[in-house]
């Protein structure tokens, strides 16, 4: 027994931590809101990391299957794949009453998500947990976030990146040793509430896999409750020497500890505009790894948009600047009426 496993077994374990997890990886057709799983595993994990059973599958995305260069599944390979809704079954099986771990777990569940959504069915997910997030709690010493360089540290071996049961496998040997960290210095998991879509609309069907797809046509889904138009203009980009100002638009990227929602919630009833994107026109962007090479960020860095934390973020937003809804001029705050007593 090494001295790590010392370590590990020393201490007793945190009674509050989850009882069981399900390490999951999915392989997309890109990462907009209107792209679909095409493969999708699971490792699921008891209470304390070790491995039980795990499970793969295609998924045929009614689409093209999207960046081939880098999943390595053509047309071809899923146009006799089931469709998710016939797989969705089995996958919920794995998924019920355990916490999904996931590296960057917000883009993963949302994924999943919105595929349950289209399927009409509720994902069994109450709560997620981000490695990222995690090594970041430990403080562990990578170079970056990437999932190699998480699996390096761990001395894991990756055979075949961006393989949906080869990334789960690595993530899933990388985790056990995260947890027990975790464990042993009584660190709090990251863990984040995962609230399923609960209205979908209907939609044509789309062709299958090795069509040319409709783009006028693609299932479509909605989150389960619309936002208010920001009323105010845009003022334009975020300065760091002066406040937030109303109008401005925010994107968010990547996992926060404070509920998604909740955060852009707090975002409009201080009288910003949430973006779900980012381009020009984009204020700021709020993510807690600037580093990681979403869409969001990589847009970010090319257009010059201000970046911060969530932490800043939540600061910036005690003093949001008001402004006129017909100019955008900044107006002050109104004074207090004088008592007539």
């Amino acid at each position: 027994m090494t001295m790590l496993d010392d370590r590990q077994t020393a201490a007793p374990w945190p009674t509050a931590y989850p009882q069981g997890y399900a390490v999951v990886d999915v392989e997309t057709t890109g990462l907009a809101r209107d792209d679909r799983i095409v493969s999708a595993a699971v490792y699921r994990l008891d209470a304390q990391g070790n491995v039980e059973d795990h499970w793969y599958t295609l998924v045929n995305p009614e689409r093209d299957p999207g960046p081939v260069w880098i999943h390595g599944l053509t047309s071809d390979v899923l146009e006799g794949a089931p469709l998710f809704p016939e797989v969705a079954a089995d996958l919920s099986e794995r998924l019920a009453g355990r916490v999904l771990v996931a590296h960057n777990a917000a883009f993963d569940w949302s994924m999943l998500a919105r595929e349950y959504a289209r399927a009409a069915v509720v994902a069994p997910v109450e709560h997620r947990l981000c490695t990222i997030a995690l090594s970041k709690e430990l403080r562990l010493p990578l170079p970056n976030h990437k999932l190699q360089s998480l699996a390096a540290h761990f001395g894991v071996v990756q055979q075949r990146a961006h393989h949906a049961l080869d990334d789960a496998r690595v993530l899933a040997e990388a985790f056990r040793p995260s947890l027990h960290a975790a464990a042993r210095d009584g660190v709090r998991l990251p863990l984040l509430e995962c609230r399923p879509l609960t209205e979908w609309s209907d939609s044509p069907v789309t062709p299958r896999v090795g069509h040319q797809p409709s783009y006028g046509s693609q299932g479509s889904w909605r989150p389960s409750r619309k936002r208010p138009a920001c009323p105010y203009p845009n003022p334009g980009r975020y300065d760091r020497d002066k406040p937030l100002m109303q109008g401005m638009r925010v994107a968010f990227s990547g996992d926060t500890s404070i509920d998604r929602e909740l955060l852009e919630d707090r975002a409009i009833e201080a009288g910003l505009h949430v973006a779900t994107s980012v381009s020009r026109l984009t204020s700021l962007l709020v993510t807690n790894d600037p580093d990681a090479a979403t869409s969001k960020t990589v847009k970010a860095k090319a257009f010059g948009t201000p970046i911060v934390d969530e932490t800043a973020f939540t600061h910036l937003l005690r003093d949001v600047a008001q402004v006129s809804t017909t100019t955008g001029a900044p107006v002050a705050p109104a004074l207090p009426t004088p008592s007539s007593e």
